[in-house]
């Protein structure tokens, strides 16, 4: 089993950034693909950015060019820088992790707030 706990939601401004972090326990080697996806009120949880032990990393195209994701293999954590924010950003954004060799997320974390106020 592995544990993901994120930290770093809040509330800012447009145009404002944030850093969410997410740490994550437990069977660490046993994940490979290590991600942020993000739930609005009413809408599904859509892809926000995922990254690889590799450092490859996605992107959904709503935030491409504004969010960038990092990865400490040695730390088992990652980080999301997320600048020029807007309204639209305000979601639960939750850590995930995909078992080595799985395509969609094995584990999640319980999430954290993010709000950006116009």
């Amino acid at each position: 089993q592995v544990q993901l706990v994120e930290s770093g939601g809040g509330l800012v401004q447009a145009g404002g950034s944030l850093r969410l972090s997410c740490a994550a326990s437990g069977d660490i080697l046993s994940i490979n693909v290590m991600g942020w996806y993000r739930q609005a009120p009413g809408k599904q949880r859509e892809l926000v950015a995922t990254i690889a032990r590799s450092g490859n990393a996605d992107y959904g195209d709503t935030v491409k060019g504004r969010f960038t994701i990092s990865r400490d293999n040695a730390k088992a954590t990652i980080d999301l820088q997320m600048v020029s924010l807007k309204p639209e950003d305000t979601a639960v954004y939750y850590c995930s992790g995909n078992r080595i060799g799985h395509w969609v997320p094995t584990y999640w974390g319980h999430g954290t707030q993010v709000n950006v106020s116009s």
